[in-house]
């Protein structure tokens, strides 16, 4: 019987076997890689606003306190995004013809939430949520920041953002990492909104301590899925 291959078929057939397994896999790799960027997360990425608001500005420049604007972060799941007044409470006194406020003042006069003004965001949406979470997620800041979870840990040095973006990727790792060894993040109550805090020497010793002192759930809680799936 007539040979039906050549002899390096079987050469061809094994090379083409392993091309197809190193494909496979760089497109996997790929995936991984892809849906970690600042692309799918939005981690690092400005968001464009109504109103340039700088945090560098008011939070370091002129020391207000996280809860002068996010009023409910201590008793609620949500921050809270701070009303017309809170801003006209200031800014009915000072740049009071500042081209930026004018969506501020339109806000005011009218009583309408804040939109976007002029140009292309003329019909834009009020404020942009930096942190959005899926709906499938539960979070709630009240919980964190009474069980001493400071600010910056999750947000970052917003004394340091002119522009606000967000500082971690948000993704299930990242909540996990902290689920899993919380004591690591933990700081006093009275530093929760101090965004110059940085954790003692002998961190592993007095997160354990105020893990103890505030009551944070054991860490086979803090890792069940119904935690944050509910």
């Amino acid at each position: 019987m007539a040979q039906l291959f050549h002899p390096a078929a079987n050469t061809v057939a094994r090379a083409s076997i392993g091309f197809i397994a190193i494909l496979a896999g760089f497109i996997g790799w790929l995936g991984y890689e892809a849906q970690g960027s600042p692309y799918v997360t939005r981690q690092g990425i400005f968001r464009d606003q109504p109103v340039p608001f700088s945090h560098e500005h008011h939070v370091r420049g002129l020391g207000l306190d996280c809860r002068y604007c996010h009023t409910s972060v201590e008793n609620s799941s949500f921050a809270g995004i701070p009303p017309t007044e809170t801003c006209m409470t200031c800014h009915s006194k000072v740049w009071t013809n500042a081209n930026l406020l004018q969506p501020i003042r339109d806000s005011w006069q009218t009583n309408q939430p804040i939109r976007g003004y002029g140009g292309d965001r003329q019909d834009a949406a009020g404020w942009v949520r930096v942190h959005h979470l899926p709906d499938f997620v539960y979070f709630n800041h009240s919980i964190h920041v009474n069980k001493g979870v400071g600010c910056s840990t999750c947000h970052g040095r917003v004394d340091e953002m002119p522009l606000m973006y967000q500082h971690a990727n948000l993704q299930m790792e990242w909540c996990l990492d902290c689920h899993r060894d919380p004591a690591k993040n933990l700081r006093p109550r009275d530093q929760i909104f101090d965004m110059e805090w940085e954790p003692p020497a002998n961190q592993d010793i007095k997160g354990k301590e105020l893990a103890e002192l505030y009551h944070v759930a054991p860490l086979e809680h803090l890792q069940t899925c119904y935690v944050c799936h509910r």
